[in-house]
């Protein structure tokens, strides 16, 4: 709401005569909003967001400009800007009243920008789309996405609104194994080496209770185990049973350190460095 004032005036034979001034108030009857369905993100997830756009005048407002910024930010020392968002084509819908109409012009991806948007005397307008977080979203601890929309045309001034989604906080594991070596003679030692990496922002920590198993076949004879460089101990740290050949690291004792982010100066693009824990397991084949 903004206020306006308004004084005439009156002149005659040199003389000038002034009125009271007036004033009055501007309702603002258009008003926009905007929200995610999700409220985390990780590089590649997808997001859906919705634009809300009320108007609660008695007039239409017709062929309105709506543009996001997809969330563009600057980065370095020379303020280059990176777009975090990525449009999901095709996603777009546009509802008025509840009603779904035709997909309106769009005229650019990045911003997305669309246009022809006419919101009712008294209704509203709500248009959705898809987007997925690229490799420009910022990853890691405190980490966010601050999405802005702008909607404008002929008749008011533009208004804006945002949403902040923040990163999600989370562990995130990956196993793999290799086996030493490939072809072994009856009875030959053999070596597991299993990496276990997280690429989440939490470490995973012994009150986690990560379990790893495998069953081992053929099973292992005189297995020894060791975590991170330390010997394991059958019944303190695993348990295995050699006629089956299954091995179950017991709670708390597997911990996977976070992962460290960092964005690329002259890209802007963002990596992950994984937190590695490795386990290897020796024994003969039985």
């Amino acid at each position: 709401m903004a206020t306006f004032y308004n004084q005439a005036t009156l002149s005659y034979n040199g003389t000038v005569a002034s009125s009271n001034i007036t004033s009055g108030e501007i309702l603002e009857v258009l008003s926009v909003e905007k929200s995610a369905v999700s409220d985390r993100y990780s590089q590649g997830s997808e997001n859906v967001y919705m634009i809300s756009i009320v108007n609660t005048g008695s007039v239409c407002y017709n062929e309105l400009t709506v543009t996001d910024d997809l969330g563009a930010y600057s980065f370095g020392d020379d303020e280059s800007k990176a777009v975090p968002l990525t449009y999901q084509e095709g996603s777009f819908s546009y509802y008025v009243n509840g009603v779904q109409q035709a997909t309106p012009t769009i005229t650019s991806v990045s911003p997305l920008t669309v246009t022809n948007i006419n919101v009712p005397a008294g209704g509203n307008v709500m248009l959705v789309y898809a987007v997925e977080a690229n490799r420009f979203a910022p990853m890691g601890d405190d980490a966010k996405i601050i999405n802005t929309v702008t909607v404008n045309g002929n008749g008011f001034g533009p208004i804006n609104a945002s949403e902040t989604v923040p990163y999600r906080d989370e562990i995130n594991l990956a196993i793999s194994k290799s086996l030493s070596p490939a072809a072994v003679e009856e009875n030959g030692e053999v070596t597991y080496t299993f990496m276990i990496q997280n690429f989440g922002t939490l470490p995973a920590e012994a009150s986690d209770n990560v379990i790893f198993s495998d069953t081992f076949s053929p099973a292992l004879s005189d297995l020894t185990a060791e975590f991170n460089g330390t010997p394991w101990i059958s019944g303190q740290n695993y348990a295995y049973d050699p006629a089956a050949g299954v091995f179950t690291s017991l709670e708390g004792q597997l911990t996977v350190p976070a992962a460290n982010f960092s964005q690329i100066a002259r890209t802007g693009e963002w990596t992950v460095q994984a937190g590695i824990s490795t386990l290897v397991i020796k024994g003969r084949l039985a």
